[in-house]
């Protein structure tokens, strides 16, 4: 007697050869393939939104038509970086949504109404300052409280060895090449560690102006090329160094700067699951904003730059647990998000409003790029060096060392971003805005002294 249990009916049969059908199954794969964070079918909608609004010049100046203009821009150039071989493993990504936009907007690339609603918007909301803000409170809630002041207090040593070492080694390989050790120290190697523009280039080029009774712009017109040259040095070695941890595990901490240092809430192994209360989320959020305006009221009554107040609040209200578990929970949550969908849009977004392309390729001599490669790579060789005596991973300490030589806020985002580092962002702004103020006040006392 045949038995028939294993052979299929024929209308099963015929079922199960038919291919997938294209809706829905085949058009969720298609929203399943993304560029950046943006679904294709989205994508293709947003080109020919924003590509109508630009013909018609009626982009509309409201927040959402900025958001979709950035998002667009934003992580199309870094997909562009992302592609490309070779450089795509030295933070390719980060330098194109940065220096492409800078670029398109020097030479009249970009449609004049979104030129003028990216530069409004970034400038009129100061976004970058959220972002920031984010980043910090989220990355310290979820660090390990019991190495957190530890790390803060050994972290000025690679930065201050590092910035000594970097002066001496920049001045004199700019000496050798004929550019003069007092323009090379004062016009190259100082701005390169002064903390970026708005707090180290300007700042730097009033106080010499006082001092030397020279115009200001004129001196602000030479400080700037190499802050700019120095932070895209910075970007593309911490970008190696990305590469090298890879490949040699043992010299990195992927993100943690002392050894056997544990996140509480592990980037890596603990992505969100649905379990975390949106209340919760949306707490952090607010206690972000609110610890970033304490620290614009530090900044008003006592003149701290408001993202280093508002990083010292954010470590008192870690080690005294001031927030409760599952808010810190929401913290990490938030700063996920925004190391995600906002760093690339933020990125274009600089590029277009704050970085001037001509300053950058005006730095473009040879004298000029080895000087300046010669002391962004000390100071990170030396955070290298150090780090391995006092018991840190090498390459983490190495990349903040890195923002040292940033161009400021806007630096430690594309930094941090090749690095794939994003949680030494606390770290970073001690870098850029402690170790930027110590670095302009000495310069300004020195040149003082020497007049």
């Amino acid at each position: 007697m045949q038995t028939t249990s294993h052979t299929l009916p024929p209308a099963e049969a015929q079922q199960t050869a038919i291919k997938p059908r294209f809706w829905p199954e085949g058009w969720w794969k298609l929203m399943e393939f993304r560029i950046g964070i943006i679904p294709l079918p989205v994508y293709v909608i947003l080109l020919a939104l924003i590509a109508g609004f630009a013909v018609t010049g009626k982009v509309p100046g409201e927040i959402s038509m900025a958001i979709a203009v950035l998002a667009f821009f934003g992580f199309t150039c870094a997909e562009i970086g992302k592609r490309l071989p070779i450089i795509r493993n030295i933070g390719a990504a980060a330098i194109f949504a940065t220096f492409i936009p800078s670029a398109l907007t020097y030479y009249h690339l970009l449609p004049k109404p979104i030129l003028s609603l990216t530069t409004e918007f970034t400038k009129s909301t100061n976004f970058l300052y959220l972002f920031i803000a984010s980043i910090i409170v989220g990355s310290i809630l979820s660090m390990d409280r019991r190495v957190l002041i530890q790390g803060f207090i050994k972290i000025f040593i690679p930065l201050a060895v590092g910035s000594i070492a970097a002066g001496i080694v920049g001045t004199a390989v700019g000496t050798a090449l004929g550019l003069g050790a007092h323009h090379t120290f004062f016009y190259i190697v100082v701005p390169i560690m002064a903390g970026g523009v708005g707090e180290g280039a300007i700042p730097l080029s009033i106080g010499y102006s006082e001092i030397l009774h020279l115009p200001q712009g004129d001196l602000f017109a030479q400080v700037l090329p190499p802050v700019m040259l120095g932070s895209l040095t910075a970007i593309i070695l911490s970008g190696v160094l990305d590469k090298v941890g890879k490949r040699f595990p043992h010299l990195t901490g992927e993100g943690r700067l002392q050894v056997g240092e544990e996140d509480e809430m592990d980037p890596v192994q603990e992505e969100i699951r649905g379990h975390i209360d949106v209340t919760h989320i949306a707490a952090a959020g607010i206690t972000a904003i609110t610890l970033y305006l304490l620290g614009l009221m530090c900044r008003n009554l006592f003149g701290l730059p408001a993202p280093v107040a508002m990083l010292f609040l954010a470590v008192l209200v870690k080690i005294t647990r001031a927030v409760s578990p599952p808010l810190q929970e929401g913290a990490f949550v938030v700063y996920k998000f925004f190391s995600t969908a906002v760093t690339y849009p933020l990125l274009f977004a600089i590029g277009v409003a704050m970085t001037p392309w001509d300053k950058l390729i005006a730095a473009f001599t040879l004298a000029n790029i080895v000087t300046i490669v010669a002391t962004v790579t000390t100071l990170m060789g030396t955070g290298f060096v150090v780090a391995r005596m006092l018991k840190m991973h090498p390459i983490d300490t190495a990349i903040v060392n890195a923002c040292h030589s940033g161009q400021g806020g806007t630096g430690d985002v594309a930094i941090l971003t090749a690095a794939n580092r994003m949680t030494l962002m606390p770290f970073a702004q001690i870098a850029t805005r402690i170790g930027g103020a110590i670095v302009v006040t000495l310069t300004l006392i020195v040149l003082a002294h020497m007049g």
